[in-house]
């Protein structure tokens, strides 16, 4: 069984097939504050609508004007089988184009969302159709490729079942982590605009686990499932329940370290890729990272806490599985946070995951220029990016060299990577996190042929630069990305 549960996160929407009859199946009756509904059972409809506008949020006690996909933060849960295919219709009411990209799925190039590279954005008033297979199951997620767009409210839970799943659990809940600062210190453009007219950053934002300066700026807010800590999700149980949690983080800026107070947890996928189980007491999550653990429950009322990493606040949700259990404080400390944590050299892919030896290797110098607000690949800009060319069929090994004084999640469109963090061993994953003088290898199998976006999912490093190509042959002509300079 399958339980999503946030306010917000009112709608569950299973797709197949194509536009041949549009809608969505809405959570039947119970606690309207959780939105939790069941998988079995409900209806599947052919296809849906996303619409994207400007809507008004409650937070929690405080409402903002931000944009959203169906007035929805996060926007609603998409939930496929793998080797189905998903047909989603955008219709974009926003003042601006747009696009959805569908963050870690082996996609097709035209439904990658990514503007100026392998689709125009749709201008107001359009729409567009995106249909497509998902060829993996897991936890991805989806969100506008244009601008600072994400860090508004235009993002969702993207869920992908697996018709023969091999893990034994009860319940199953999904956990999106977003740093907030829309309609409370201006907007995302604002704060950008900000970073650009300075050569300084904010030394104080530091964190040794992220080797440094741990972000740009501090948010008024953190969220789990679009609420603040003040009035927060509840995820509802029973003691001795076995559950799975779906934890991504849709931040722009926040890196997060993650926390269920009174338990430890068994890390069982990364980034929608199953591996080998891991048990720590905490995870770091950077930007566009995923991770599924398993947990048993005790009897109470446990804080499931986000803290910001070397920002000083944190989001927090409740798992309740004794009805008369005090709420933990929103402020609440997590022992928890300071125990195990979870390294990459700990995780490792199971061997049928395991990709074939590299052929040859690339080499990719993240940098900062003496601005200090250009984050370059190569030491090329996103307006003039740097292109690595592949063959189809090759396997290549990315060596990432982070020159730069601060740590990147760095993120590739259209396929998943091994992270060789252990010799021969390591994760698959989409996105993975470098810190300043460190060197990764990532090693990437070419079966997707397009031109894909790699670049930091730190939006504000993005922006200002840290954005390349992977290209299969010549590279064809194209706009490049434009930056918010």
């Amino acid at each position: 069984m399958e339980r999503l549960a946030g306010a917000r996160v009112s709608r569950r929407l299973l797709i197949s097939g194509a536009f041949a009859a549009l809608g969505t199946a809405v959570a039947p009756g119970g606690n309207a504050a959780l939105g939790a509904t069941s998988h079995r059972g409900a209806a599947r409809p052919r296809g849906m609508v996303l619409r994207a506008g400007p809507a008004t949020i409650d937070l929690g006690g405080r409402t903002v004007a931000t944009w959203a996909y169906d007035g929805l933060v996060p926007g609603p849960s998409i939930v496929a089988t793998a080797g189905e295919r998903v047909a989603v219709r955008l219709a974009n009411a926003l003042p601006d184009p747009t696009t959805v990209h569908w963050h870690g799925i082996r996609i097709d190039p035209a439904m990658d969302g990514a503007p100026g590279y392998t689709q125009a954005a749709t201008r107001p008033g359009e729409t567009f159709d995106y249909v497509f297979t998902v060829p993996d199951p897991g936890t991805y997620f989806y969100h506008s490729h244009v601008g600072m767009q994400l860090d508004r409210g235009l993002y969702g839970p993207l869920i992908i079942a697996d018709p023969r799943e091999p893990l034994g659990y009860d319940d199953e809940f999904t956990v999106v982590l977003d740093d907030w600062l829309d309609g409370i210190d201006g907007t995302p453009d604002d704060a950008l605009r900000k970073l650009n007219a300075s050569t300084d950053h904010d030394d104080t934002l530091r964190s040794p686990v992220m080797g440094g300066v741990s972000a740009e700026l501090r948010h008024p807010h953190y969220l789990i499932n679009g609420r603040v800590p003040e009035a927060p999700v509840t995820f509802d149980s029973r003691p001795g329940r076995r559950i799975r949690f779906r934890v991504i983080n849709a931040s722009a800026d926040t890196p997060f370290r993650f926390a269920l107070g009174d338990h430890r947890m068994t890390v069982t996928h990364t980034d929608g890729f199953p591996c080998k189980p891991v048990t720590v007491d905490t995870f770091i999550i950077g930007m566009g990272e995923r991770y599924d653990f398993l947990v048993t429950l005790g009897s109470g009322a446990f804080p499931l806490v986000a803290s910001a990493e070397g920002k000083g606040g944190q989001a927090m949700a409740i798992v309740r599985t004794s009805p008369g259990a005090a709420a933990p404080s929103p402020k609440v400390k997590v022992a928890q946070l300071d125990g195990k944590m979870l390294q990459y050299r700990e995780l490792n892919a199971h061997h049928h995951d395991h990709l074939p030896r590299p052929s040859r290797t690339l080499t990719v110098a993240l940098g900062m220029r003496p601005s200090g607000n250009e984050w370059t690949l190569n030491g090329k800009l996103a307006d003039d990016p740097m292109r690595l060319r592949v063959n189809r069929g090759e396997t290549v090994r990315i060596v990432l060299h982070n020159q730069s004084p601060m740590w990147h999640p760095m993120h590739l469109h259209g396929h998943t990577f091994q992270l060789r963090s252990n010799g021969t061993r390591g994760p698959r994953k989409d996105t993975v996190n470098i810190k300043p003088r460190e060197r990764l290898n990532i090693d990437v199998h070419a079966d997707n042929p397009g031109e894909w976006m790699f670049h930091c999912h730190n939006l504000y490093h993005q922006e200002q630069g840290m954005m390349g190509t992977l290209g299969y042959g010549k590279p064809p002509r194209r706009a490049s990305h434009t930056m918010h300079h």
